[in-house]
């Protein structure tokens, strides 16, 4: 009778391992940008509305994350280049109010993420991205009573693929864009 409980509770094991639902802490969520300007300084930005819901199991080295980003609140720090930012030279922002990013694949190192793959929409069009995590890490918070997993991920991408072409050449094609990322456990 002890070795039938103990197989049956063998077999019910991997029942009993689920995926974990996250939704990101608006708090300790931001993209930010930054690009080369005119061959002389660095102009950095970022994204004060991110919203998304992660899906992450540990154990079965799976996820899935659904990031959305409200474009209307990018932020420079100048009022004049967020407005340029946001209309018809750029992000279209009236047109295209969201970008989107969707994994496709979470890759990973022994227990932690090191790179998530997935689709980025933005200006309309779909473009594959992979990226890279700077560090990967999951705590007991505290304050919340929860767990949190994120981190820091990193990915140039070549703006003129989602159609963004003003200024080119002299404004490069490359943005490097920095993905700092929380999420709390549900």
């Amino acid at each position: 009778m002890k070795r039938l409980l103990a197989l049956s509770l063998l077999c019910a094991a991997p029942a009993l391992v689920q995926a974990a639902d996250y939704k990101t802490d608006a708090d300790h969520t931001f993209v930010y940008f930054e690009a080369l300007h005119n061959g002389t300084s660095t102009v950095r930005g970022r994204f004060d509305t991110v919203e998304g819901d992660v899906v992450f199991d540990r154990e079965a080295k799976t996820g899935r994350a659904d990031i959305r980003i409200d474009i209307k609140s990018v932020s420079t720090g100048s009022k004049g280049f967020d407005e340029h930012l946001l209309g018809g030279d750029f992000f279209q922002a009236g047109q295209h109010p969201e970008a989107r990013f969707e994994s496709t694949a979470f890759r990973f190192e022994g227990d932690l993420v090191r790179a998530v793959e997935g689709n980025l929409t933005l200006l309309g069009q779909t473009h594959p991205v992979k990226l890279n995590a700077v560090r990967f890490n999951c705590y007991q918070n505290k304050r919340l009573n929860r767990e949190v997993c994120g981190g820091d991920f990193r990915t140039d991408i070549q703006r003129s693929q989602w159609g963004m072409k003003f200024g080119l050449p002299g404004i490069p094609d490359t943005v490097r864009l920095q993905i700092e990322i929380e999420g709390v456990r549900q």
